[in-house]
């Protein structure tokens, strides 16, 4: 018969610090590739905006349509658009936001960029 000193310890320590350290590396990791990942999205953003404004004002076209126009790879990009101040917004959550604007003679202008 074991005696209570045999026993394994099963106070849980030993799996925290392991879910400390995994959650500390994924932290560093997305630290480490933030600015290339940011920087894409910022890119898909802008182009996905600017094109589905150009579908949806300049060819008239659906919303919902202009997502053929898109390049392989921006499936993520999530399109919507303000009627009122003709312009369409692109947003790939939770990492960027862009909108592009109709304007008569200039076409679609996207929002500047921040810095």
């Amino acid at each position: 018969m074991a005696t209570a000193k045999h026993l394994p310890r099963r106070d849980g320590s030993r799996i925290w610090r392991t879910a400390f350290w995994l959650f500390l590396i994924a932290v560093l990791v997305l630290a480490w590739f933030w600015q290339p990942i940011n920087a894409r999205a910022v890119a898909a953003t802008s182009y996905g905006a600017r094109v589905a404004c150009g579908c949806r004002y300049i060819a008239g076209r659906d919303l919902s349509d202009c997502r053929k126009d898109f390049v392989s790879g921006m499936g993520l990009v999530m399109l919507s658009e303000d009627a009122d101040d003709r312009s369409v917004t692109a947003w790939l959550p939770p990492l960027s936001s862009q909108t592009a604007t109709y304007r008569k003679g200039r076409g679609c202008v996207p929002e500047a960029w921040a810095d």
